[in-house]
Order: structure tokens, then C-alpha cells, then sequence
């Protein structure tokens, strides 16, 4: 019942909202993060908005008629981050990442040329006094670099800084422009008036810069790097279409080359007829007509052997058609491909945050001006105690932060240059981009990897939730299994021969496609035996069905669906059910006009590698255990197979009981050996729907339905049982690396800003300089996104599986 509600819910909340995404520009941090998402669920008809740093994209979800995704591009532009709505093939993103690696290439340049004049002007003299002779070591000659450096290259960085503070948004280019304004100003001051004392620094303001540049040129790269699986996937689209015009089967099949044109895929229609020659994309949806080929479907499922078409078979959009001529017709174009689904569901994944991120977030919105307090505090302290409570400071920072090894004066004007020099460092070394990088960057690389192989992961969400697995719960039947069983024995219990019970039970079998029905129909067709006419078809998913097959009443179920139709069950009947399903079978009792006349057995055999999936996740510290609608006889063997133990079994279980079941592992009503669980469904993503809703993380087996992606929160294209491993594998890795990120961003950020506040100046006489605090602070940023490139690099468990 609360399920039912649940799906209502869920159904009228998709009618009444949709989502768009947004290309988001000028995000630089956390902060900026926080900003754009403040912007958009404040505006009338948002719903939710969740944005990524390191994608800069805005999922948005707003109410039918209520808004336009062009409108809320035109409020983010507004607020000084340039949007645009995101088009239905993408190619803005790649063509954007393209610009964006072309102006890092220039920035790189531009860097390095700031660091190499700065650092020969204040080292080179020193160590090749040729340098001197031609001014590099010249005070104007550093004054006009600084202000060069200020007027070009950190131009960009100063207005957005200032537009960040001017619209309450501070960012990091806010924090990045006061040091470098600072150190150029009080420099500039020192030069102007070289009575006071103070030692110019024009090389800081250079160097922090540079330092800069050079940082957000390899953080670029480096994202660029991490987005590069789902670029891969982008290019799996294909662009060009076969289409056969006045499609005749019969000529078709004579001569495949007639009445040929080529379109643009995305011109498709439903229904069309396509031709697909070897080497080609194919560019929809649909089924073999005509021709026999062999097909990489690697990109989705992530296994490497092709996969043979004939008639009737279905092929998917951007799989690549190997050694024959075919002939398609379309069943689905444009966006609602498998393909195009997985690409909206991966770009959807990386915006779902883990919620492990919220405190990073909810740092990120007052970091700037927490920082911006250090400084002050900073200078604060320094300028009125620090320098009097230790007056050995101004020989250790004349040693360290000035241009010339020669102590400063002790006074007060020393004392302002020193504090301000700290306060400098402490803006400048802050870093909030590295705690908004720290989480989309590894969802980013853990969702490529994972599409890459066939595993869809939905979210960083998903990825906190699998973390803290504990029990894994599979479906028997198309899981465990094959779920292509036979029937193995039919028993009449009356004057009715075997062929006739077939045949009856066959004609009602009609009317569903279960495996078990499948089975059943598929003994009478190797029996050549007529299949006579059924109607008035019922189905009770998990008990039984029942037809009107030649005026006599058929019913096809398990003892309970019998009972509850008042069929008596002989004891005989009993006892050889009761060895059948001993034996592991499955037993179906067929009842005519009221009266049980006989027993088919359906056997179905596990998976090759089901055992191994079960040992390895056992290995990983998961409970698991098996729902099965079977006899707990019949469910026993299965489990004693696979190495479970009857414990770890719930046999004689509805669909609609399961997510009941999963609901009771959750609250530990259920005893199976702890309180309570955190559990994960594996099922086939249709009949078990509501259990992989209701399960914590639900995992959809070989399917990739679109009742899968809507009921699981893992999605397994191939049809391998082990991608349960490598999911799980993959969603941890992913997870602890958001968690080294995150721990990374803090420690830094508690570390750094102490000592560039000159926490151990009195002591060791160690201070950062702010050209330093520069460095470092770029350091932070492309650290956290070289660590989440290392999950490119990870192993996965279904390799070792299938091996």
C-alpha cells in the first residue's frame, strides 16, 4: 500500500516538474558553487538545483509552465555566471572543453613566462651576474612586470573577484585579487617613498599569478582527463543514418543495396528502415530484418565479444555492426535510445552529490569571509602584538620574505609591512576550490570508469549508500539462475495423459511471460504438439494463473494459489512435490475444473559464475541472501549450490511481498543475524521493481530497461552476475577517494592558513612568503584531481570473476 502511494507520488511529481540542464560558466570554487544554487532555488518555480564544479553544469528541476530553462541561463548570466541551456546533442560541452584546453594552453605559456622573468630577477643576479648588467635585477624592471602581470594576464581575475564581492558572492579569485593588489600597492608604496623604510615586492604579486595560471592550467587538464570517458561516450553517437526508401522485404532480401539515401541520424523516425553495412554505427533502436551480422556491443555492456544478429534480434544506437549487411527497423530515435539514456543518466549522476559533500558545501558558503577574517585578524595581531611580543621577527623576515638578505628595522612601519605581508599569505594560500572539487571530480572519473564497463552508478549518493552496505539480497529466478529453465518432469494424477496436461497447461501459459511459462510452452513445441485456444486469461504474479481452455476451467500455480481456489491437494500429490522440489525443481500443480490433475517440474540452472560472485562478495564482509517465490525445499538446493545457508533463505515469496521483506532486513525486524541492515536488491529490474525501490541501493541485473533506470540506483548493462562485484568494488573505490579528497581539502586548508598567519615565525623563525602560499594553493586543487584520476586506474573484480 505505501509502495502504491509511493509510485503515485512519484508519478504525479514527473507530471508536474521536468528537469533541464544548464551550461554554467565563471564558477571558480566551492563558493561559486554554493551561489549559483542559491540563484536558482530562489526563483519562483524551482524546485531543486544541484550543480557541479568540476562539469560546470546545473541540473534543475522546475515546475511544468512555471519557468523556462532560458530564463534562469538569462538570471545566472545576470548574476556574473554566463549560462546557456544545454542542447540535446551536448556538442556545446565537448566544443567548450576544446576552447578551454586552447586557452589553458596560452595560460600555461603565460605562466611560465611570469616565473622565469620574476625568478631570474630575484635569483638569477645572484647566480649568473651577467643578468645584472642588463637590468633584470632593476627595481623599474620588476615594477613594470607587476604591473603588466596586474593590467593582462591577472586582469581577468581581478574583475571576476571583484564582481564575486560586489554581488555578495566572494570567491577565490576574490581572495587571489586582494593579495595580489596588496603586495603590488604596499610595493608600490615602498618605491615611491623609500624614506619609510619598507622593502619593495613586486615579484609576489608576479609569482602569485603565475603560480596561478600555471595551477589552473593542470587543474583544467586534469578535468579535462577526468571527463574524458563520457566524452568517449558522447562520441559513441552516431551521425549518419542508411535509409531505405519503399522498403519491399522480398527485394530486400535479393538485393540490399536499393533505394539508399544518407540522412543525419537524429532524422530517424519510428518505424523507418535502415541498412547498416560493415564498420557502421548503428545510428537507432531496432530489429534485424533482414541479414545476418555479428555486433561489438562493448560500449554498453563493457564485453568485449561480439554478439551475433539475425531477424528478430534487437541492436542498439552506437554499437558497431562488425562483419554483414543488415537491414533495421527503427523502434527507438533520438533521445529515448539506450544509448542516449545512458548518456543522460551519467551526466545526471555527476551532479547527485554524496552527503559527505554537504558539510564541504556548507564550509564553502562562508569560507571566503572566513578567510577574508583570518587576514584581517592576521595583520591585526602582527601589526599591534606580535611584532613587540617578539622582536626577533623583523631579522627573520627580512631574511625570508624580503628581496634582500638584510634585516628590517624595528618599527612601526616594518611592523605594517610584516603584517601585511601575512595577511597577504593567508589570502592567498587559502584554497575553497579544492573542497568543491573534491567530490565531482571523483564521481566524475567513477561514473566514466563504471559507463565504460557497463555499470551505470546514479550518484556520489549512491556511492555513500553502498559504502555502508551490509546485506545483499538477490533474486533467484533470471539472477541467480539463467531464468531459461525446462521442464524436466509431468506427473498426471488422473486419468489424463501426459501430452494433453502439457498441451492444457501450454494454452493458459499464454497468457503470461514468465520464465516458467516460457518453459512450459517450449515443452510443447519440441513435442510438436497443437496448442488449442484459451481465453479469459488471469494472472496472480508469484502464485499461478488460470484460462478457459475448451470450456474447461485450467488453473496453473503453486499450493497456495491452489488452496486459495479451493483445490484439494491429495497426500500423494504432496509427497511427490515435496521430492521434486528436493531435487531443486520447481513444481507447478495444474488443476482441471476444480480438481488438481497433475504436476510439471521446471528445473533451472545457476549461472557460471553465480558461485564465485557469491564467495567474493561474502569475502567483502556482505551477508547475502536469496528471495526466491519457490518451496523452501526446491530454494534450499539452489542456496546449498551456491554456498548460502538455508538461514540466508526466504522461499514462497510474491513480488509484492519482497519489498515487504527488504522493508523488515531495514528495520531488523527480520532475524538475520543483525539489528538492522543496509540493504542492496539484485534483481531483473521488472517484476522486482518495488523490492530495488525500497531497497537502499537497488542494483538492476542485465536488463537496462527503462524500468531498471527508474527503480535502481545501479544499473548493470552486461549480463554478467560478477558486474555485481565490479559495481560494488568500483562504487567503494569511488567513495574512499572522495573521502581522501575532502580530507585533503580540510587538512590543507587547517595547516596552510596557520602558517601563512605565521604561527611558527617566533619559534623557527618559518614563514610562507605569499609567492609561496601561492604555490601551494595551486598545488591543492590539482591534487585533489590527480587523486580522483587515479580510479581510472582501478582493477575491477569482474575481470578476476570471469577469469
Amino acid at each position: 500500500m505505501q509502495l502504491a502511494q509511493k509510485n503515485e507520488l512519484t508519478e504525479e511529481s514527473a507530471a508536474t516538474t521536468r528537469k533541464v540542464i544548464l551550461d554554467v560558466s565563471g564558477m571558480k570554487c566551492a563558493g561559486c558553487v554554493k551561489a549559483v544554487e542559491r540563484q536558482l532555488t530562489q526563483h519562483p518555480g524551482v524546485k531543486s538545483a544541484c550543480v557541479n564544479l568540476a562539469t560546470e553544469i546545473a541540473v534543475v528541476e522546475i515546475e511544468v509552465d512555471a519557468v523556462e530553462g532560458n530564463t534562469l541561463a538569462q538570471v545566472l548570466t545576470a548574476k556574473g555566471f554566463p549560462s546557456e541551456m544545454r542542447n540535446t546533442q551536448g556538442s556545446s560541452r565537448v566544443g567548450k572543453q576544446d576552447q578551454e584546453m586552447r586557452s589553458a594552453f596560452v595560460q600555461l605559456i603565460v605562466a611560465f613566462g611570469l616565473l622565469l622573468f620574476s625568478g631570474l630577477g630575484h635569483f638569477g643576479s645572484h647566480l649568473f651576474p651577467i643578468l645584472s648588467s642588463i637590468g633584470l635585477n632593476n627595481i623599474w624592471f620588476h615594477c613594470t612586470l607587476a604591473t603588466l602581470a596586474l593590467l593582462f594576464p591577472g586582469r581577468p581575475i581581478i574583475i571576476d573577484g571583484w564582481l564575486g564581492w560586489r554581488r555578495g558572492s566572494p570567491n577565490m579569485n576574490t581572495l587571489i585579487a586582494l593579495g595580489t593588489l596588496t603586495a603590488y600597492i604596499t610595493s608600490l608604496v615602498a618605491l615611491l617613498f623609500p624614506r619609510m623604510g619598507w622593502d619593495c615586492f613586486f615579484d609576489e604579486p608576479v609569482m602569485i599569478l603565475g603560480f596561478i595560471l600555471l595551477g589552473k592550467t593542470l587543474e583544467k587538464q586534469a578535468k579535462g582527463r577526468t571527463a574524458s570517458a563520457f566524452h568517449q561516450l558522447l562520441a559513441l553517437r552516431p551521425q549518419i543514418a542508411r535509409l531505405i526508401v519503399n522498403p519491399d522485404g522480398q527485394k530486400l532480401a535479393v538485393s540490399p543495396n536499393i533505394n539508399v539515401i544518407e540522412i543525419p541520424a537524429e532524422q530517424v523516425r519510428v518505424g523507418e528502415w535502415l541498412q547498416v553495412l560493415p564498420g557502421d554505427k548503428i545510428p537507432v533502436d531496432g530489429q534485424v530484418q533482414f541479414g545476418q551480422t555479428t555486433v561489438d556491443e562493448s560500449m554498453l555492456t563493457g564485453e568485449a565479444v561480439p554478439v551475433i544478429k539475425q531477424p528478430g534480434d534487437s541492436v542498439a544506437a552506437g554499437t558497431i555492426n562488425q562483419s554483414g549487411t543488415v537491414s533495421i527497423v527503427a523502434r527507438k530515435t533520438g533521445e529515448h535510445t539506450t544509448l542516449a539514456q545512458i548518456v543522460a543518466l551519467v551526466e545526471t549522476a555527476q551532479t547527485r552529490k554524496a552527503p559527505v559533500q554537504k558539510l564541504a558545501d556548507t564550509i564553502a558558503g562562508y569560507f571566503t569571509y572566513a578567510v577574508l577574517t583570518a587576514s584581517f585578524l592576521t595583520w591585526a595581531f602582527w601589526y599591534f602584538v606580535g611584532t613587540r611580543v617578539w622582536p626577533e621577527v623583523y631579522i627573520a623576515s627580512g631574511m625570508v620574505m624580503g628581496n634582500h638578505s638584510i634585516p628590517l628595522p624595528n618599527d612601526q612601519n616594518s611592523a605594517l609591512l610584516i603584517s601585511l605581508k601575512l595577511a597577504i599569505a593567508v589570502l592567498v594560500v587559502a584554497c575553497p576550490c579544492a573542497l568543491g572539487l573534491a567530490t565531482p571530480t571523483a564521481i566524475l572519473v567513477g561514473t566514466g570508469v563504471g559507463a565504460e564497463s557497463g555499470l551505470l552508478i546514479k550518484g556520489g549518493d549512491v556511492l555513500e549508500k553502498v559504502h555502508h552496505l551490509n546485506t545483499i539480497v538477490f533474486d533467484k529466478t533470471g539472477t541467480l539462475t539463467t531464468g531459461d529453465p525446462t521442464v524436466t518432469d509431468c506427473m498426471p494424477l488422473t486419468d489424463i495423459d501426459a501430452a494433453n496436461l502439457i498441451q492444457l497447461a501450454a494454452a493458459v501459459e499464454k497468457g503470461t511471460c514468465h520464465p516458467l511459462a516460457k518453459a512450459i510452452q517450449q515443452s510443447g513445441e519440441k513435442l510438436n504438439l497443437p496448442i488449442p485456444h484459451a481465453m479469459n486469461f488471469y494472472t496472480e504474479p508469484g502464485m499461478g494463473v488460470s484460462a478457459l481452455v475448451e470450456g474447461k476451467s485450467v488453473l496453473l500455480g503453486n499450493w497456495e494459489w491452489l488452496n486459495n481456489h479451493g483445490i484439494t491437494i491429495s497426500t500423494t500429490a504432496q509427497q511427490q512435490g515435496q521430492k521434486l522440489a528436493k531435487e531443486g525443481k520447481t513444481v507447478i500443480g495444474v488443476a482441471i475444473d476444480h480438481m488438481l490433475a497433475g504436476l510439471i517440474a521446471v528445473s533451472d540452472t545457476i549461472r557460471p559464475d553465480a558461485k564465485l560472485t557469491v564467495n567474493h562478495l561474502q569475502k567483502m564482509g556482505l551477508h547475502v541472501m536469496m528471495l526466491s517465490g519457490d518451496r523452501l525445499e526446491a530454494a534450499v538446493v539452489i542456496a546449498q549450490q551456491l554456498g548460502l545457508d538455508s538461514t540466508s533463505v526466504i522461499a514462497g515469496v510474491t513480488p509484492e511481498q519482497k519489498s515487504g521483506l527488504i522493508l523488515s532486513l531495514q528495520q531488523g525486524s527480520l532475524n538475520v543475524g543483525n539489528n538492522s541492515c543496509v540493504v542492496a536488491m539484485v534483481g531483473d529490474g521488472i517484476n522486482d521493481a518495488p523490492a530495488l525501490s525500497q531497497a537502499d541501493v537497488g542494483i538492476a541485473l542485465g536488463s537496462g530497461t527503462e524500468v531498471a533506470m527508474e527503480s535502481a540506483e545501479i544499473v548493470l548493462m552486461g549480463d554478467s552476475l560478477s558486474d555485481v562485484v565490479a559495481s560494488i568494488q568500483l562504487a567503494r573505490k569511488t567513495f574512499t577517494k572522495i573521502r581522501q579528497n575532502l580530507f585533503w581539502a580540510f587538512a590543507y586548508n587547517t595547516i596552510a592558513i596557520p602558517l601563512a598567519a605565521g604561527v611558527l615565525l617566533p619559534s623557527l623563525h618559518f614563514v610562507l612568503t605569499p609567492s609561496s602560499a601561492a604555490a601551494i594553493m595551486a598545488f591543492s586543487s590539482v591534487s585533489v584531481v590527480t587523486n580522483s584520476l587515479l580510479l581510472r586506474g582501478v582493477k575491477l573484480q569482474k575481470c578476476i570473476v570471469q577469469n
